[in-house]
C-alpha cells in the first residue's frame, strides 16, 4: 500500500447486509485494505448506526429485514445530516432495471451479487475518491467554477449559494459541477450519465432518462431560483445558462 493511500483508507466504512457470510466477507476485505468498518444486519439498526456516527461510506443491500435497503437509502438522501454519505448498493436483482432503480433512489454505484472481492474495493475506493473530491490535488488552490452568487469549489467539493452551502448529494454535486463546466452547451442525458455517473456509455445507454431527469429536478429544487439556469433542451437534454431573463431573486428580495 502506498502512502499515498493512508487518508483515504482510513475511512470508516458502514456495511448493511442480513447475510452474515457476505457481511463477513465484505467486511474482511474492506478490513484488510486499511478500512474502519461497522456491520448491521437490518435496516433499523442501520439508522440507528449512522444517527449514531456519521460514517464516510455506506455498503447497502438493498433487501433487508424490517426496514428495506431502500427505505434507509431514502432516508439517508433526505437528512441534511446524512444525505452527502457516498452509497454503494448490493444487489442480487440482476435485471438492468432493478439496478437502476437503486440509482434512482441516490445511490451512487451499484454491485450485483455475486460480486468479485477485488471489484468491491476498487469501487469502494473509487466512490470514496469522488465523494472527497481528491483534495491532495485540490491543495494549495482548488479550481473554483463561478457563476453569480454560484460557487463551486471543485477539489473541497462544496457549493455555496449567496454563501450558504448547499447540501448536495455526491451525484448532484458531479452532475452540477459538469453542467457548469460545459456552460452554454448543451448536453444529452447519455453524456451526464457517463460524467456525473461514471457509467460506461454503452451501459448509459440502457439506463432510463428519467434517472438524469428526476436527479435534475432535485438539483433544481435545492439551488431554490437560480435552478432556472439549468435549462430543459427538448428532445436532447439540460444546458446550464446564464442570461439577464433568468436572474434568481436574492434571499428578501421582492417579485414585484
Amino acid at each position: 500500500m502506498v502512502s499515498s493511500d493512508k487518508p483515504r483508507r482510513a475511512a470508516r466504512v458502514l456495511v448493511v447486509e442480513d447475510e452474515a457470510e457476505i457481511a463477513a466477507l465484505v467486511a474482511y476485505q474492506l478490513t484488510r485494505e486499511g478500512y474502519r468498518v461497522e456491520t448491521v444486519a437490518n435496516g433499523t439498526a442501520a439508522l440507528d448506526a449512522l444517527r449514531r456516527e456519521r460514517p464516510d461510506l455506506v455498503v447497502l443491500d438493498r433487501m433487508l429485514p424490517e426496514v428495506s435497503g431502500d427505505e434507509v437509502l431514502q432516508v439517508i438522501r433526505s437528512d441534511p445530516a446524512t444525505l452527502t454519505i457516498p452509497v454503494l448498493v448490493l444487489t442480487a436483482r440482476r435485471e438492468q432495471q432493478d439496478r437502476i432503480a437503486g440509482l434512482e433512489l441516490g445511490a451512487d454505484d451499484y454491485l450485483t451479487k455475486p460480486f468479485s472481492p477485488r471489484e468491491l474495493v476498487l469501487r469502494v475506493d473509487a466512490i470514496l475518491r469522488r465523494a472527497h473530491g481528491e483534495r491532495k490535488r485540490g491543495a494549495g488552490g482548488g479550481r473554483i467554477l463561478r457563476v453569480g452568487p454560484l460557487r463551486v469549489d471543485v477539489a473541497a467539493h462544496i457549493v455555496t449559494l449567496d454563501g450558504e452551502e448547499l447540501n448536495l448529494t455526491p451525484t448532484e454535486f458531479r452532475l452540477l459541477r459538469t453542467l457548469m463546466e460545459r456552460r452554454g452547451r448543451t448536453q444529452t442525458r447519455r453524456q451526464l450519465l457517463t460524467e456525473a455517473w461514471q457509467i460506461d456509455s454503452a451501459v448509459a445507454d440502457r439506463i432510463r432518462t428519467r434517472t438524469v431527469d428526476m436527479h435534475v429536478r432535485r438539483l433544481r429544487g435545492k439551488m431554490g431560483a437560480a435552478g432556472e439556469w439549468i435549462e430543459t433542451v427538448r428532445g436532447f437534454g439540460y444546458r446550464f445558462q446564464e442570461s439577464a431573463g433568468n436572474q434568481p431573486r436574492r434571499a428578501g428580495q421582492s417579485s414585484s
